[in-house]
């Protein structure tokens, strides 16, 4: 299937320009490698959402089981002072 998209000539030829600049023979080649683009960042986001969840569930799961946890600074001051 086939649509037609009305854009103004500055536009096109901004978009022709950009795409003969990244090596591409014509402006769909060039929308089709931004949706690309796009999308890996879009699933590079989502994978790092998911791993900001399983930390937060981490961190619940620590604090159920021990509570507050003093802060290291000081022990580990003294670690260096030695």
């Amino acid at each position: 299937m086939s649509q037609n998209l009305m854009i103004s000539d500055d536009l096109y030829e901004k978009l022709e320009i950009v795409a003969r600049e990244n090596g591409l023979n014509n402006i769909e080649e060039l929308i089709k490698k931004l949706i690309d683009v796009w999308q890996s960042e879009i699933d590079e986001l989502s994978y790092r959402r998911e791993n900001v969840k399983r930390i937060d569930n981490l961190r619940e799961l620590i604090f159920a089981r021990y509570g507050i946890m003093s802060d290291s600074v000081e022990l580990i001051c003294a670690d260096r002072g030695r």
